[in-house]
């Protein structure tokens, strides 16, 4: 992307939406009866209601940016060149993580529901053990016990590239694409902001009826289509920011019904819910999220299209940031708690932690740029180490792709 059509707004917004992730999976801590990989002794009810307020939207909202990213690579890429790019950029990063990052997590979660009483040196040691019976009771994952965790977003984030690469010819076909881009200008912009809710809630429960993480999943390639299709739509985002204000009286009073609704009716609900009121409560949520959604990226546009010095910096560290958080918070919230410093003290020391933790990270990785392609920061080599990056990339290239066809198949 030339820097003369570059969106500001969009890299802005997704620093942000990974800087609220820190905070949510931070939260996850700490919200009361909601379920995470290890929970502090210090937990709130209250705590539901802000996590609420984010939840909906926030990775949505990622998906949606991932979308338009994978547009402008297209229009300058071919798409052989593309897959071998996303390829590299989302499945190196996320096997490493799976390998060195996310066992921090299995450790805690095993240590602390008592499976295992031992150091991390040795889970580490026994950690690639397929059959090792410590694991017995753990597994859930691509391979046995090991697992994606909060990485799924780049496996699914690989996967809908996949499929939108395989499309393109048909996205790009002149009668499609005339049409689409017709679709969602002049007087049917409101027709299809109304649409979308609709029909994504009825596919959603039609589709996967029983299954969370296929509704999940469902959810978010839509998201990622939606960004796909819209890209620079000129007259989509200037009507965006034409109704802004609207879009945010919208967007606060949805989220104010859920969150009412959420409080006095969803927490003592008991009796299965019927089919129509079923898919009434869902169409809500996706209202909610969508002109969420939309209230956001209105504001952005309004306010964030402009270039800043620091800007550089955050968007090549939220990558790294994003593989290494929750890892950092779990491990820290776990070595604070036998001090018992209170609710208030042990998360803002957990926060501390992660974000200077993911400073260091960076840092450390940004010095060697085929090290740091580990962590998924992505540098032009120089001629100094353009060899050696070479052969490691035909050395992880292998097992790189036995990782993502587990994770295909």
């Amino acid at each position: 992307m030339s820097s003369a059509t570059r969106r500001y707004d969009l890299d802005w917004l997704r620093v942000i939406a990974f800087g609220l992730l820190i905070f949510y999976h931070t939260g996850m801590l700490y919200v009361a009866d909601w379920g995470f990989h290890y929970k502090s002794q210090y937990q709130s009810e209250f705590l539901q209601y802000v996590m609420l307020m984010i939840n909906p939207w926030r990775m949505p909202l990622l998906f949606f940016i991932s979308g338009i990213a994978l547009r402008y690579v297209l229009q300058s890429h071919s798409l052989v060149t593309t897959f071998l790019s996303r390829t590299w950029r989302l499945l190196l990063p996320l096997s490493f993580g799976i390998v060195a990052i996310v066992p921090v997590q299995l450790y805690v979660e095993m240590t602390s529901a008592g499976a295992i009483d031992f150091s991390f040196g040795h889970f580490y040691r026994i950690f690639f053990d397929l059959s090792h019976p410590s694991f017995n009771d753990f597994q859930s994952g691509i391979f046995p016990h090991i697992d994606v965790n909060h990485l799924w977003y780049l496996r699914e984030l690989w996967q809908f590239s996949l499929v939108l690469i395989l499309c393109y010819p048909i996205f790009n076909y002149p009668k499609v694409k005339e049409t689409i881009d017709r679709l969602l200008v002049s007087r049917h912009i409101v027709l299809v902001i109304c649409l979308v809710p609709l029909v994504l809630s009825l596919a959603e429960l039609v589709l996967f009826p029983e299954s969370e993480e296929g509704r999940r999943i469902a959810r978010g390639f839509c998201f990622f289509l939606l960004g796909y299709l819209i890209f620079e739509n000129t007259v989509w985002w200037e009507t965006l920011v034409k109704y802004r204000r609207l879009l945010l009286i919208i967007a606060v009073s949805c989220s104010a019904i859920f969150l009412s609704y959420y409080g006095l009716v969803w927490l003592s609900r008991d009796e299965p819910l019927s089919p129509l009121y079923a898919y009434a409560e869902r169409l809500f949520v996706f209202v909610n999220r969508w002109v969420s959604l939309l209230a956001v990226c209105a504001y952005a546009a309004t306010y964030l299209n402009k270039p800043h010095p620091s800007l550089r910096y955050w968007s090549t560290s939220v990558y790294p940031s994003y593989i290494a958080h929750q890892s950092l918070l779990i491990a820290a919230c776990f070595y604070l708690t036998p001090y018992q410093l209170g609710g208030f003290v042990e998360p803002l020391i957990v926060l501390l932690v992660t974000f200077g933790g993911c400073a260091l990270i960076y840092s450390l990785f940004s010095r060697v740029g085929m090290i740091g392609e580990l962590m998924g920061i992505f540098t032009k080599p120089d001629m100094t180490e353009y060899k050696a990056r070479k052969l490691l990339r035909a050395v992880l290239w292998v097992p790189m792709l036995v990782i993502g066809l587990a994770i295909l198949f």
